[in-house]
């Protein structure tokens, strides 16, 4: 599947306002004079998905959220222009939508973006663990990321440079805003000298792996999966991260949302026989959907396996950065020192049995299929 990435640069539309994220509805009504000039004020109704935590998203309607010409407002979150390029994601979404893999988008304005509904519902947690949901999941990636870039260029992982950045940030961010001791996540937090040198180690271990870089979500929790019943289909949503990266690390950084936002729950990641199942049909689709044979071997599915374990490593800490810095900036009421602790916890844990892994020893391994 031939898919050109500069396909979509078509202009499009700014309104130059900006939406108050505490009373939005004044903006945002200004917002759909423009876009839905036909609508009358009186009869707009809006209503609040309040699944995020980082930004607001809004639909607005005349009748039925489900009827098309719905509009979805976004209102990013304070301070997020810092780790979050707009005008990429923008890029990115409309890579997407000209794919058929994501929503059109219809305007930006200052602090956001307005895109188009998406018929069905939020994906529930509990559904990640159904087999006819999750392979649904696993072949929209595959589709996903079989885009291929324009000319086959080579394309760098979004990872490292992120991380990067982030750690500077959180240098940065120490002398003016620093962290409170008061909290208990602070203290047992690990300093910028222990996270830097982590990150050292990890790009060496991981850039040896063969994981190939493709165009990925990068942030596909279940708040991102749109499910219709109706048409047994799935799509996603919310591309604010999404760009090149590590095939391996879209799909480990999915495995770890398996364990929640609100409540995080390691006890709820995939067993292995769920992510080989799982990997049977990512595989399928990004083989058929990048023209080539089908066939999916149980070699295949071991060394992508083992690739993602090693990858979740690295999602599991680039989260935990993300999460430090939004502590420190985000006006959001959400623990997100907890969340960090949670994620950097589970990275230290799994560490070392996760890049201990190998194709010989699972290969050796009868317990394998059943663990």
């Amino acid at each position: 599947m031939e898919m050109n990435v500069s396909d979509a640069g078509n202009q499009l539309l700014h309104v130059d306002i900006h939406i108050d994220e505490h009373e939005p509805r004044r903006g945002i009504l200004e917002l759909l004079s423009k876009l839905r000039p036909h609508w009358k004020a009186a009869d707009i109704q809006m209503k609040a998905f309040t699944e995020g935590i980082t930004n607001q998203l809004i639909g607005c309607f005349v009748g039925s959220l489900q009827e098309s010409g719905c509009v979805l407002v976004r209102i990013n979150g304070r301070m997020t222009d810092l780790y979050v390029s707009r005008d990429r994601e923008v890029k990115m979404l409309q890579v997407f939508h000209a794919h058929g893999c994501g929503p059109e988008i219809y305007c930006t304005f200052q602090n956001g973006i307005c895109y188009k509904f998406i018929p069905g519902s939020v994906l529930e947690d509990h559904l990640l663990q159904q087999p006819s949901i999750y392979r649904l999941i696993a072949a929209e990636m595959g589709r996903i990321h079989s885009i291929q870039p324009k000319h086959n260029l080579p394309v760098e992982p979004l990872i490292w440079t992120k991380m990067s950045h982030f750690l500077t940030l959180m240098q940065s961010s120490t002398k003016s805003c620093p962290t409170p001791k008061s909290s208990a996540a602070a203290l047992d937090m690990p300093g910028h000298e222990v996270l830097s040198a982590e990150m050292e180690s990890l790009k060496r271990n991981l850039s040896q792996t063969g994981s190939p870089v493709v165009l990925c979500h990068n942030d596909l929790l279940t708040k991102n999966i749109i499910y219709n019943s109706k048409e047994n289909m799935v799509k996603f949503i919310d591309y604010e991260y999404a760009d090149y990266n590590y095939q391996a690390f879209d799909i480990g950084n999915h495995f770890n949302e398996f364990a929640g936002v609100t409540d995080v729950d390691y006890s709820l990641y995939p067993s292995m026989e769920l992510q080989r199942d799982w990997l049977t049909a990512y595989l399928e689709s990004y083989k058929h959907n990048t023209g080539r044979d089908g066939t999916v071997t149980e070699a295949d599915v071991t060394q992508l396996y083992i690739q993602v374990c090693k990858f979740s490593l690295a999602s599991n800490f680039f989260w935990g950065l993300w999460a430090i810095l939004q502590s420190r900036f985000s006006s959001i009421d959400f623990d997100f020192q907890r969340y960090a602790l949670m994620r950097l916890n589970y990275y230290f844990e799994k560490k070392e049995d996760f890049l201990g892994l190998t194709m010989r020893q699972l290969t050796l391994s009868p317990q394998h299929e059943r663990q």
